[in-house]
């Protein structure tokens, strides 16, 4: 294995700097490594490996003249195919968007070609980001490098195999209800969803506009840090997008790689743990927490009542948003169109009715259906009224514990990662994954996790979440820095071991 991949992407920023090697050959290196194991993985719907090593040689360029365009200038990257990617591929995982390539890029991806990142390609994921396992997507599962035989979360889950099984240094995610966090929890990897409007939603396929929001996954907490600096910031063409700086995140999971936590005052959350969650991810939680209280921390118990409300809130919200953005997908404008069989003259709703049969899979109906009942005349104040209602109730409960701390923690996902096809035909068993991870999302606060070790019944990774008030990215860095080094003093070294990985693939 060439050991480049094994880096960090802020390490391998410091070797191009200090002249030890060149995008090209890092480029190079992981277009490689995605050649040898991605077939068994399937982390990418497509790999650019043309335009990566070009815009790599680019980056060499400019480096030997001194125009380096930002810290990780020429070090690779991966994006979710949600992204709209001008001259790639962009599907959403879905077979009703196949072959569709867009004629613009999102902001996000602008921002990653301005500051000389090479795109690798584009990563798999649930369609329309509508699932937390990556089996919904049209193209097939993704798999753990974990596990082969198990999930890697969802929906983004083509983003955190590939960092996990060292096939891309960084990738982008997006997070609806826990897109971005989940993924990282089940995969040993680091996942952030930034406070809703930090990180520009321009070009971001939309499910649900008020719930998206694109972030970073990772190895490391500093290298999210780096990349949320890359991406983030006010964007004119999104009107969510946030006119304000982008927090001193990098600056954040600096000091917060000293793990100094003092006076720092953390909540554990208590409706976020305890009955219902694996006893091997409670426990690992729980000996996080130590360590944080021997990092200085303050530990505060908080309750957050309306917490226990928030997924039957969010799969009414969700949902209602999600079947209002995907009626664009009607067969007369761009996508897939597919003709009904045995009708000589159809009607422009008989090819939509055709068209949306052949080209949503079966969850994405499923939403579409809720989505819609919900807002239907009669019953919108009953349930998406009341869902609204709710939502407001658990921004108060954040605001009442923001009081008491200044972080939130609690486990990212209740198990460590399921085995493909365990819950595939049981949507609540599987809705409830992001059980601890879509509050966030319902009150735009930002969310950090980071791995907290192997759950003893099984070998797998736990997730360890982090949440901080809106605007308050900053803090997240911090902690999750601080808990980053106590924990790889205590391993030894990073939770990610590449050897063993690679035995895990090759099984």
């Amino acid at each position: 294995m060439n050991t480049l991949i094994t880096r960090s992407a802020s390490d391998l920023a410091t070797a191009l700097g200090a002249g030890e090697t060149t995008s090209v050959e890092i480029t190079q290196a992981f277009l490689d490594r995605i050649a040898a194991v991605d077939a068994d993985v399937h982390a990418f719907l497509h790999v650019d490996a043309e335009g990566a090593l070009a815009a790599a040689r680019d980056s060499d360029e400019r480096r030997a003249t001194g125009d380096i365009r930002s810290r990780l200038d020429g070090v690779p990257v991966a994006v979710k195919d949600v992204l709209a990617t001008e001259g790639l591929p962009t599907t959403c995982g879905s077979k009703i968007l196949e072959g569709w390539i867009p004629p613009y890029d999102a902001t996000v991806v602008r921002r990653l070609r301005q500051a000389g990142l090479p795109i690798l390609g584009k990563t798999n994921m649930d369609e329309f980001a509508m699932g937390s396992s990556t089996e919904h997507s049209a193209y097939g599962p993704t798999r753990n490098p974990w596990d082969l035989d198990r999930i890697p979360g969802g929906s983004g889950g083509g983003s955190a195999a590939a960092v996990a099984a060292f096939m891309a240094p960084l990738a982008i995610g997006t997070d609806t209800g826990g897109s971005i966090r989940q993924p990282g929890a089940v995969t040993g990897t680091v996942g952030v969803k930034p406070t809703y409007g930090g990180i520009s939603r321009y070009g971001l396929v939309a499910m649900a506009n008020s719930l998206d929001q694109a972030g970073p996954v990772t190895r490391t907490v500093l290298d999210a840090a780096l990349l949320h600096e890359i991406v983030g910031g006010h964007d004119p063409l999104d009107s969510t997008s946030i006119d304000q700086p982008v927090p001193l995140v990098a600056e954040s999971a600096y000091s917060g790689v000293t793990g100094d936590l003092a006076g720092l005052r953390v909540g554990v959350v208590a409706e976020l743990g305890g009955e219902g969650y694996q006893a091997g991810v409670q426990q690992r939680f729980d000996e996080a927490v130590e360590l944080l209280v021997k990092a200085g921390a303050e530990i505060v118990q908080v309750s957050c009542p309306n917490f226990v409300h928030a997924l039957a809130a969010y799969y009414l919200i969700m949902p209602s948003e999600a079947s209002s953005n995907l009626a664009r997908f009607d067969a007369m404008r761009y996508g897939l169109r597919v003709l009904p069989e045995g009708v000589e003259a159809p009607s422009a709703e008989e090819v939509m009715r055709a068209t949306r049969d052949a080209g949503f899979g079966d969850e994405v109906k499923r939403r579409i259906i809720l989505g819609t009942y919900a807002l239907s005349s009669g019953y919108y104040d009953a349930y998406y009224g009341q869902a609204q209602k709710v939502r407001t109730l658990i921004s108060r409960d954040f605001e009442r514990a923001f009081e008491q701390a200044d972080v939130l923690v609690s486990p990212t996902a209740p198990t460590t990662a399921f085995r493909l096809g365990e819950k595939l035909d049981d949507p609540l068993a599987m809705y409830l994954n992001d059980i601890a991870t879509i509050p966030a999302n319902l009150a735009g606060v930002p969310g950090l996790s980071v791995p907290a070790g192997l759950a003893p019944e099984d070998d797998l990774p736990v997730g360890f979440q982090v949440l901080a008030p809106a605007l308050a990215d900053d803090r997240l860095y911090r902690v999750g820095a601080a808990l980053e080094t106590l924990l790889e003093q205590q391993w030894g070294g990073p939770l990610l071991d590449p050897d063993k990985l690679d035995k895990a693939v090759a099984r």
